[in-house]
């Protein structure tokens, strides 16, 4: 099935990269283990714990959500098993960019890169440090995001744009700040994290999912298949919109090849990392939701955010609000640590193609990790959190970003036809039906956030197409030095 190519790999001779240290000179050190907690722990950030209750104002459904869940892990699984062909075929650092760049040319990979930097990424870390930094005051209100240091006006050119300042977006600067320097001192320290922070969280979940079956004080699950006799045209929107904030809650798990250039026995590795980690994301999600049917109605859950919260004091009592909040600071800190860890791969990969400043492309002498990248990831990342606005860059970004994710997973295409004699010691289980269906799907998402955000996505292709007079002006400054 799924690990008959990844067998192979065991006899096959060694490479210069898949040996301990790769030709970049970064060191493969990321096990079977610690890829696969990478994996879980980035995706499984604070998705899981806020999304059902607004799906069920879509489709107010049990049995469809769940469905919802389910196809979701299954198209996510569709492009980890493509990505696994491709990773496993050039497991390099900077993956999805690598890979878009062999297929397409440098420009693609530019643009990918250029989204990933500018936005995708680093407001992606911003936005998870706040998440964090809000939780976090749950417990220290004096530091939450509701108490504000500063607020002011700023007139420019006879418009007045309100700045505030709180003491939680300074609480998540110094989150970013100090595990970017934890992943500056070393992959060690920053996989440690990772792996104790991604353990925590699966067990936590599993417990609240056991404890919920055995000890909660649910009602059996209606699972009608339409409750509320709604038209099949409305099933089938509402079903689209709730798989866009699936497709959300399992975002990150292309991540991971991001730092394949670090992975140790990346031909075996990384394919196997995707495979478990995408399947136990899944499982997980999937039995999670069923404990919070358990716990509430459909119609009684439609349009609540916090629906871990909601769902743990009916089933446990009132004092589980404060475990849940702890759990969330948990999840989502061990979300910001892997993306912290793998992220700056990508500048790497770029710096090293002469597309970035061509500092992000050293090795630390002692730490053998990209120290500029990440401290420069940092310094970005802390800009966007102070400014406030990555909450709506994100949403500009999103749409570019399932472009991106479409072409990457159509590269396999493209690449087996390209170098049809590179060895790929994994190929694509299901393949050509596997990646077809991963494509089909995103762009159904892809018009769907079309037609449901035109001004957002719009905005997302202007900022991607702002990219490409950038990578004209770099290539020709990088040749004329």
């Amino acid at each position: 099935m799924f690990f008959s190519g990844i067998q192979k790999a065991n006899n096959l001779h060694s490479t210069s990269q898949t040996s301990q240290k790769s030709e970049t000179g970064l060191v493969r050190q990321l096990g079977l283990f610690d890829s696969t907690m990478v994996l879980v722990g980035i995706v499984i950030g604070s998705g899981i714990f806020l999304t059902t209750g607004i799906m069920a104002k879509s489709i107010p459904s049990a049995t469809l959500i769940l469905l919802a869940w389910v196809v979701g892990g299954l198209l996510t699984l569709a492009g980890a098993l493509t990505y696994a062909e491709i990773g496993a075929a050039m497991p390099d650092a900077g993956g999805q960019y690598v890979y878009l760049r062999e297929a397409y040319g440098s420009l693609s990979g530019f643009l990918f890169g250029w989204m990933v930097f500018l936005v995708y990424m680093t407001g992606g870390i911003a936005a998870l440090a706040v998440a964090f930094a809000e939780y976090f005051g749950y417990f220290f209100p004096s530091l939450s995001t509701t108490n504000y240091i500063l607020s002011t006006g700023i007139r420019v050119f006879h418009h007045t744009f309100h700045y505030s300042l709180s003491m939680g977006q300074l609480v998540a600067i110094a989150a970013i700040i100090g595990l970017s320097v934890f992943n500056f001192i070393g992959v060690v320290f920053g996989k440690m994290i990772q792996n104790a922070l991604t353990v925590i969280k699966i067990g936590t979940i599993l417990g609240f999912v056991v404890l919920g079956f055995v000890l909660g004080k649910g009602t059996p699950v209606n699972f009608s298949l339409n409750p509320e006799g709604l038209s099949l045209s409305r099933l089938v929107i509402g079903f689209g919109v709730a798989l866009v904030a699936v497709s959300w809650a399992f975002d990150g798990w292309n991540n991971l090849n991001f730092v394949a250039g670090e992975i140790k026995n990346p031909r075996r590795n990384l394919p196997k990392a995707l495979i478990l980690g995408t399947l136990g994301v899944t499982v997980l999600y999937v039995f999670t939701n069923y404990i919070y049917l358990y716990a509430l109605p459909v119609d009684k859950m439609a349009g609540v955010v916090r629906i871990a919260e909601k769902t743990s004091t009916i089933l446990f009592g009132e004092k589980t609000a404060a475990f849940i909040s702890a759990v969330v600071i948990v999840s989502t800190f061990g979300s910001l640590n892997g993306s912290i860890l793998t992220a700056p791969r990508v500048y790497y990969a770029m710096a090293k193609d002469n597309l970035f400043p061509q500092r992000a492309a050293e090795v630390h002498p002692r730490f053998k990790t990209p120290g500029f990248a990440i401290l420069i990831q940092a310094a970005w990342a802390c800009v966007l959190t102070l400014s406030g606005t990555f909450e709506q860059l994100l949403t500009f970004v999103m749409f570019i970003a399932i472009v991106f994710w479409i072409a990457a997973t159509a590269s396999v295409f493209t690449l087996r036809k390209k170098y049809p004699d590179i060895h790929r010691p994994y190929k694509t289980w299901g393949y050509p039906v596997v990646p077809i269906l991963f494509i089909v799907a995103s762009s159904g998402i892809l018009i769907n956030t079309l037609i449901e955000k035109p001004v957002e996505s719009l905005a997302g292709i202007i900022l991607t197409l702002i990219g490409i007079p950038v990578y004209y002006f770099w290539k020709r400054k990088t040749s004329q030095g």
